[in-house]
């Protein structure tokens, strides 16, 4: 585990074009024992380029950087450094936005409102590898309903086809060579698909899917 001893810490990046942010940040990381700031970055190609250079483990990225878009700074991002987890922070609070923060590869949404205390929380939780929305972003969260779910009208055609692979049992990897796009992409679709049926395993996913008819349940493989 990040933080005991001999155990390397998280290193996170800072992506933000508001210089008082990222050197509150980059304070509260020094100060905790699993964490240490890897640098910042206030422009898009900056970002890119150190990333490239310090392989972060996490990216903090604002979602509006100026005249730029945070969210394709974060495919460009993660296609320099797959590797790199990246939390998006922004003053949206529309679930659209999460959405389109799962399809371009992060995997978590804090709005910029919460507090410290929320974010390094948010920042441990979502090394467990899942896509994490901040508790703080709605108010209550959804509660998906197995009759006449939203859901089924909000996935789209890609997803939809991407869904009905995962009933296959099929993994992402698999997945994007049979649909011709990059692991990253689909695991993006991957993201906003369990976003959108409120889970967060592919094996939820399916049996959530089932319930709603929208992939077939197989007996045997």
């Amino acid at each position: 585990m990040p933080g005991q001893e001999g155990s390397p810490t998280t290193r996170v990046m800072i992506v933000d074009d508001h210089r008082t942010f990222a050197e509150l940040l980059a304070f509260a990381l020094g100060s905790q024992p699993d964490f240490d700031c890897a640098g910042w970055a206030g422009t898009g190609s900056a970002a890119v380029e150190l990333a490239t250079r310090e392989r972060p483990d996490m990216v903090v990225m604002d979602i509006s950087l100026g005249s730029e878009n945070g969210l394709e700074v974060t495919r460009r991002i993660r296609e320099a450094t797959p590797d790199a987890t990246v939390v998006i922070v922004s003053a949206h609070r529309d679930p659209d936005w999460v959405v389109r923060a799962a399809q371009a590869g992060a995997s978590a949404f804090v709005p910029k409102s919460g507090s410290l205390e929320e974010m390094l929380g948010v920042l441990r939780d979502v090394r467990q590898g899942s896509m994490l929305v901040s508790a703080s972003m709605f108010g209550e969260p959804p509660r998906p309903s197995a009759t006449d779910d939203p859901a089924v009208a909000s996935l789209t055609a890609r997803e939809s086809e991407v869904l009905t692979l995962m009933g296959k049992g099929l993994a992402p990897a698999a997945i994007a060579r049979l649909l011709g796009i990059s692991v990253n992409t689909c695991r993006g679709y991957v993201k906003s698909i369990h976003l959108k049926l409120g889970v967060r395993s592919q094996l939820q996913a399916v049996v959530k899917a089932q319930q709603l008819g929208l992939v077939e349940a197989h007996s045997d493989g």
